[in-house]
């Protein structure tokens, strides 16, 4: 029996209304025409998202639209708020153009799949394969509520969502080797990576409205290259770079409509008619396009341009470029903990250190556009990332999260941007002070202090109870416009970091024991002298250091012994 699921008129992206609470089910069609109506996007996991804007959304409209050319024109773009009448039109289409294209169950051409993928032995497996919550072999989430023997299906709108997302971040390893396969032995491919955003992981700017959303992803330049096609417009005989047959390639991306749609999994999905209607329950998921470089197309990826070997960073003549390196997010460390790289548009390159970073295409681009835009403007930031385990062949943990950040702190010129780091790191700043009372407090009980690497510190307390307040602050900074608001908002957050910080500090004094008021001599670490630790002299380091980190809740204290003086 012949089905079909059009991805361009059926409902299957939860859509959340600008003025709404309650998502719906809508057809792609709906989703870009109205993307001004459209608020967000919702998905099941937080990985999925940048999966939907990168294998269709955005490629549909830069295919269909081309890109602005300039800043000038994004800015006339995006000032508009929708697409204009004749952008409608030439979506609209696109769309029907290549309608035959997005049926994810098409007899020859389905969506983002081969069509007449299978094995030797024409098995396939449970489709619980390429959902990353479901246990499968070896790939046992922590705290999944099925087990791989439960009788397990999706509907062809999850079957959708969980496509793309393994085309994006699939597990590595070995993968079923398909007929027509050359590479294939013995019923399997290996050395295969994980998909190319588990390589990396997204930073994805968030606006308003879908519309909004679409442009802050959707970078300036030329009108993609006559090589340059979305893995929709590469099927066929004779078309190049061919993703319709189980043979695949280690290649460089033509650009960004092959970077977004990169096929690193041949898929087939199997459907069946079921009590519930037609559902997904069998899948064949083999090897697929293996990605050399991105040649710094990717716009949603961090760099870190550390030089290798630790050599100088300099560029000299006929000396290649240091090796970009991507930053992936860490479990557990909040995205404030890194502006440094999120706010690292245009770095040195003259500097001598040890470490550069370079921030995402998009963010690079709106530090450029930040200063003709609205201070005010909500951005918001999504990251998101796969911790692996076990050689990538099986996923551990999610990371995700959203930062709200100022857009005048992507403007180099701006007191925000200057405000933001100083914040940041003065919470890095007293985190580590809590630690160095930590470890001089241990001293003088005679223990060594928690190594940096292993077990949980004081610090890391303390940083959870500031990260809120972090978060305020950025979010504060939004609607100001003049120095005096942000020296206010900068104090405001001091005063709250000075209690909290002693709050923590207090708990650790409070615990010592009688021994540690008398203290014991001991080295600090080899090759350094002598020294006497006791809690009185561990205190008053950790209040000087306080006091010269949070500056100008100490200056105000002053003055006010001053006022109370003179009174």
């Amino acid at each position: 029996m012949t089905h079909s699921f059009s991805l361009i008129d059926a409902p299957w992206l939860s859509l959340l209304p600008r003025k709404g609470r309650q998502a719906e089910l809508r057809s792609l069609r709906h989703a870009l025409l109205d993307a001004h109506l459209v608020g967000d996007v919702m998905v099941e996991l937080e990985t999925q998202k940048p999966a939907l804007f990168r294998q269709v959304l955005l490629p549909v409209v830069l295919d269909a639209l081309g890109r602005p050319r300039d800043e000038r024109e994004w800015l006339d773009w995006f000032r508009e708020g929708k697409w204009t009448h004749d952008q409608r039109g030439r979506l609209d289409e696109y769309l029907d153009a290549h309608s035959a294209l997005f049926d994810l169950f098409h007899p020859e051409q389905p969506f983002a799949q081969v069509a007449d993928l299978r094995t030797a032995k024409k098995e396939t497996k449970p489709v619980g394969l390429i959902v990353a919550t479901v246990p499968t072999g070896n790939n046992v989430p922590l705290f999944a509520s099925r087990t791989e023997g439960d009788d397990f299906s999706l509907s062809p709108a999850q079957a959708a969502h969980w496509l793309l997302h393994t085309q994006c971040w699939d597990t590595a390893a070995i993968k079923t080797g398909a007929v027509g396969d050359a590479r294939a032995k013995d019923g399997k491919t290996t050395g295969n990576p994980t998909g190319p955003l588990g390589q990396r992981g997204v930073t994805l700017p968030i606006g308003t409205t879908l519309f909004e959303t679409l442009m802050l992803n959707l970078p300036v330049g030329p009108p993609p290259g006559p090589t340059d096609l979305p893995q929709w417009r590469r099927r066929g005989a004779g078309r190049a770079r061919s993703v319709d047959g189980a043979e695949w390639q280690e290649r460089h991306p033509e650009g960004l409509l092959d970077l977004w749609t990169w096929q690193s999994r041949r898929v087939r999905l199997h459907p069946a008619v079921t009590g519930q209607g037609v559902r997904v329950t069998r899948v064949v998921v083999a090897a697929g396009d293996r990605m050399q470089d991105t040649r710094g197309l990717d716009p949603h990826t961090m760099w870190r341009l550390g030089p290798a070997s630790g050599q100088p960073d300099e560029q000299k003549e006929g000396v290649e470029a240091p090796p970009r390196r991507p930053v992936r997010l860490q479990a557990g460390i909040a995205p404030w903990r890194g502006l440094n790289v999120l706010l690292a548009a245009d770095p040195p390159t003259t500097r001598k250190q040890t470490m550069r970073f370079a921030t995402s295409k998009v963010l690079d681009q709106l530090a450029r556009l930040a200063p003709r835009m609205d201070n005010a403007y909500p951005l918001r930031l999504e990251l998101c990332g796969l911790v692996y385990g076990n050689q990538s062949a099986v996923i551990e943990d999610v990371v995700f999260d959203v930062l709200a950040l100022p857009l005048a702190s992507l403007d180099v010129d701006s007191d925000v941007r200057v405000a933001v780091l100083e914040v940041a790191d003065q919470a890095e700043q007293i985190a580590n002070a809590v630690n160095h009372l930590s470890a001089d407090l241990r001293r003088a009980l005679g223990a060594e202090p928690i190594p940096w690497d292993r077990g949980f510190r004081p610090g890391d307390v303390l940083v959870h109870d500031l990260d809120p307040l972090v978060r305020r602050f950025l979010a504060g900074m939004r609607s100001v416009g003049r120095r005096e608001q942000i020296e206010a908002g900068q104090l405001a957050w001091e005063q709250m970091a000075w209690h909290r910080s002693w709050h923590v500090a207090d708990r650790m004094l409070r615990s010592m024991p009688a021994t540690a008021f008398v203290g014991r001599k001991m080295s600090p670490g080899e090759g350094k002298p002598e020294r006497t630790y006791r809690t009185s002299l561990a205190e008053a380091s950790f209040i000087k250091r306080r006091s010269e980190i949070l500056h100008r809740e100490q200056a105000c204290r002053q003055a006010d012994v001053r006022r109370a003086r003179r009174a």
